[in-house]
């Protein structure tokens, strides 16, 4: 079968088999002639449409699929399409619904790709913001580009690999069933054909941080208790204070919404292996079987920053990433993060483990939030010994889709 672009794609193919898409001025998909997935009593579905996306004030599921695209066509139009395209097999995504049906006509692709048809939602969230390199000459945006979206500087410690750095469009899907993130991604790309390509992936598992007092805090690769002190949902001063955009943004669509830091850090486990018990608990600066920190005995005991052993020396090391990462030695200021552990198998090179962290933190303004932290942790902290930054990139999330018909960013096209 040749193949088609997206637009014909999905006005024929798709169209003709239940899935509608609109013009510019609204997205919609029809009801499908498969039967709706039941989610059992103990799932849950995440609203897909409000003030906010999902995926950020939103309990951390326990599987990631990101992915950043790259955008290939100078048609504004199509660019709005795709993205209304995108929220509305989100919003049936988000309900354990597939996009359209399975069963088509039997010389046309199935709408809906299938993996993840039986499966509930499992707690799905998907988020979309957009990079720096979206506001060029192409789409008429330069404009509307917030200064919080500034490119992040070349930081301290960076190993960058261009061809899984920056994009366009990033996707977040976050599920608790590895499949359902997945399926995102994979139908994602299928409607972005003719309009956006995959630029690069990353899959994740395990949590690496605690976002809901209602969680217990997860261990990172290295054995750590990580995110003790994260920022909580249920705070909602420190998330506006934090992390949702408010009124001192100089473009009033990204108002409600977030910026989105994603960083790929891959941690040399086999020399992190060899180090003594002691030197760990000093590196991150608390135990590592209770998680509290050296001035204490329990995990949420106070980090006594000035407590002192008998010989006047710190108990918290002065390069510990505890005290270098705490808000008050950064001006008070707090990221959101959202990381998961991963692993791509082996390095052809070394023959080392391929796994660490994929990083990912949600702040008001990068410039003041994330870029100072990381600029001091990527001096002095002790972790930089175990750790290589490969992967970096920055997308402004605006704020949640109120209805549907409505596309990833209407305020930033209108």
């Amino acid at each position: 079968m040749t193949e088609i672009s997206r637009r014909g794609f999905v006005g024929g193919a798709i169209g003709a088999a239940g899935l509608f898409v609109g013009g510019a001025t609204g997205f919609g998909i029809a009801k499908t002639t498969e039967p709706a997935t039941t989610p059992a009593a103990t799932d849950q579905v995440v609203a897909f449409y409000g003030p906010h996306q999902a995926g950020i004030a939103t309990p951390a599921q326990d599987r990631l699929a990101f992915a950043a695209f790259d955008l290939t066509t100078r048609d504004v139009e199509a660019v709005k399409q795709m993205l209304g395209t995108w929220a509305a097999a989100a919003a049936l995504m988000s309900e354990g619904r597939p996009i359209g049906p399975i069963e088509t006509a039997p010389q046309a692709p199935p709408v809906d790709t299938g993996e993840a048809l039986g499966l509930p939602p499992a707690y799905l969230t998907v988020t979309v913001g957009f990079g720096p390199s979206m506001f060029d000459d192409r789409y008429g945006l330069a404009s509307r580009r917030p200064a919080a979206l500034a490119d992040i500087p070349a930081l301290p410690g960076d190993e960058l690999e261009p061809e899984r750095s920056n994009g366009d469009i990033g996707v977040q899907a976050c599920s608790n069933d590895p499949q359902v993130a997945f399926h995102v991604i994979r139908n994602f790309a299928r409607l972005a054909r003719g309009t956006a390509v995959m630029r690069w992936s990353q899959l994740g598992f395990g949590r690496t941080s605690s976002t809901s007092t209602t969680q217990s805090t997860p261990r990172n690769l290295m054995g750590f208790k990580d995110g003790t002190n994260n920022i909580k949902i249920q705070d909602t001063a420190q998330f506006e204070d934090f992390v949702w955009v408010g009124e001192e943004t100089d473009q009033p669509w990204m108002k409600g919404g977030s910026y989105l830091v994603t960083r790929r850090i891959r941690m040399t486990i086999e020399n992190w292996d060899t180090d003594f018990l002691a030197d760990q608990e000093n590196v991150f600066g608390r135990f590592k079987v209770s998680g509290a920190p050296l001035t204490g005995t329990s995990e949420f005991d106070h980090v006594d920053l000035a407590a002192r052993t008998h010989s006047g020396k710190p108990v918290i090391p002065l390069n510990a990433h505890i005290r270098l990462a705490a808000p008050s030695t950064n001006g008070g200021q707090m990221i959101l993060r959202r990381g998961y552990s991963f692993t791509d198998g082996i390095d052809p090179v070394t023959g080392l483990l391929d796994a660490g962290l994929f990083f990912i933190a949600y702040q008001k303004d990068p410039r003041k939030q994330f870029v100072p932290i990381q600029a001091k942790l990527g001096q002095r902290d002790n972790l930089n010994e175990y750790i290589r930054h490969t992967s970096s990139a920055l997308f402004a999330v605006p704020p949640g889709i109120s209805h549907a018909g409505d596309w990833f960013g209407k305020e930033l096209f209108t």
